[in-house]
């Protein structure tokens, strides 16, 4: 099988091609202004091997109650499983690169993978939000979790690395961040809850918010569209820092003095800390913390920062051992009785054995235009 995996961020693109199991091409861009031009790039570069694709993975941001992999039989049917609403930062990409690519591949099918998967296990208490009696079935109003191909790779490679640590949290930081605790290679909770605007603060969406600060806006006269669309792309570390979203951009300008950017880097990483804390409870203790995603695993700062003050519970960084990490790499101090690692994440090769076995399981891969879609369960 040669399947093209294109994986769209709210500020990115990047894709891996592989042959069987085999990675031939992987690129991409980190921070992405026109989603349709990085397209045409990648299938510019990939030309010479896109005769023989049999299929299209993409990730589903906001699947809903959704779980496992299925065909994308039509653009729409991939949208319905999350509202744009909830996810105005990643659905409005991921269509684009949908229909985009069913025009400049057509008759490939093509596959999504929902994000919240990983997560379908959390108990009823760990999903419930306190809202009126009924909203959640009427209105989906739950907690579903998200970056799941992240948090699914690390737990998966954790219990390669380190098997005794059956309680792990798995720390994705980055453009969209999110913490994960894992039991046993099982999502328990996780920061992010209704939305990928929820958990900590992101680099321009708002991250956990009082329900009621909307209301007192719109009491002010700011409408709920307008304060929909500025939280979720002019706050976060752009709102707090005054200045940007970006991590790398922020400990840049700090070194020079900005206080913005270093107020920015402070309140992020004491929102990380205290998710730890609290997931921590939610484990009934920790065994191993795992740090992934664009700057979980190249920022050395970030990682002293988020694990300031958590001796406490048994994670201390050795500091030579961070500033010299890179790849995987195993970060904490001799005593701490809580393994530190940074590990890069592999969300495209997740997101390739979900489509191999789909592929695998179908007695047909084709797509009808609009047939019932035919799905494989969470793995």
């Amino acid at each position: 099988m040669t399947i093209l995996v294109v994986n769209v961020g709210s500020t990115s693109l990047k894709y891996a091609l592989y042959t069987d199991e085999r990675e031939v091409e992987r690129g991409g861009a980190g921070r992405v202004t026109d989603l349709a031009a990085a397209l045409d790039a990648m299938i510019a570069t990939l030309g010479p091997r896109l005769p023989d694709l049999e299929a299209v993975a993409f990730k589903v941001v906001h699947g809903g109650a959704g779980r496992g992999c299925f065909f994308l039989h039509h653009p729409a049917r991939g949208a319905r499983r999350g509202s744009t609403a909830a996810a105005p930062a990643h659905n409005p990409p991921y269509l684009l690169a949908i229909e985009h690519l069913r025009h400049a591949l057509p008759g490939v099918p093509q596959v999504g993978s929902f994000e919240t998967g990983f997560h379908s296990a959390w108990s009823p208490e760990a999903r419930a939000l306190a809202v009126p009696a009924g909203w959640d079935e009427r209105f989906g109003l739950r907690r579903y979790g998200f970056h799941g191909a992240s948090h699914r790779y690390v737990a998966e490679r954790m219990a390669q690395l380190q098997p005794d640590a059956s309680r792990l949290l798995s720390c994705h930081l980055g453009g969209s961040s999110s913490i994960c605790a894992i039991r046993d290679g099982a999502s328990v909770d996780a920061t992010m809850g209704f939305s990928p605007q929820s958990g900590l603060p992101q680099a321009d969406r708002v991250g956990d918010l009082d329900a009621f600060a909307v209301a007192h806006l719109a009491a002010q006269g700011v409408g709920v569209e307008e304060a929909a669309a500025a939280l979720a792309s002019q706050a976060g570390l752009r709102g707090l820092s005054g200045l940007s979203g970006d991590l790398q951009d922020l400990e840049a300008v700090e070194a020079g003095g900005h206080e913005g950017a270093a107020f920015a880097l402070r309140a992020y990483a004491y929102a990380a800390r205290k998710a730890i804390g609290s997931l921590t409870a939610a484990l009934g203790g920790v065994d191993a913390v795992a740090f992934t995603g664009g700057m979980g695993e190249h920022s050395p700062g970030l990682r002293a920062r988020v694990c300031e003050g958590l001796a406490f519970l048994g994670i201390e960084v050795d500091p030579e051992r961070n500033a010299g990490a890179a790849g995987e790499a195993r970060v904490s101090a001799d005593a701490s009785p809580v393994a530190v690692w940074v590990l890069p994440t592999d969300e495209e090769g997740i997101l390739l054995r979900q489509t191999r076995q789909l592929l695998a399981s179908s007695a047909e891969a084709t797509i009808p235009p609009d047939g019932p879609e035919q799905a494989t369960p969470d793995p």
